[in-house]
């Protein structure tokens, strides 16, 4: 039986499929972004595909935390941008 790996959403905090979950990364240079594939390179923090869980993270720095750097209101309203037309 093959081992199935679980991450826990920065937002509401429960663990769930790898595979079920947004990646969002920092990158060397700093920048933010949403990785649909999982296989890009930089440090990763997990969302579930809910704009519910986003405005969780918002609230609770979630983001900040995983990158240990402050977040603009920028990169939030693209991910959210972003996360919709994952959804659709």
């Amino acid at each position: 039986m093959k081992k199935i790996p679980l991450r826990q959403c920065i937002g509401c905090g429960e663990m769930k499929n790898k595979r079920e979950m947004i990646r969002v990364i920092k990158t060397p240079e700093g920048e933010i972004l949403l990785d649909a594939t999982g296989r890009k390179n930089g440090r990763g923090a997990y969302l579930c595909p809910s704009g519910e869980c986003l405005k969780k993270a918002v609230k609770n720095k979630g983001l900040e935390r995983s990158f240990k750097m402050a977040i603009p209101k920028e990169i939030y309203e693209n991910l959210e941008k972003e996360m919709e037309t994952l959804g659709q």
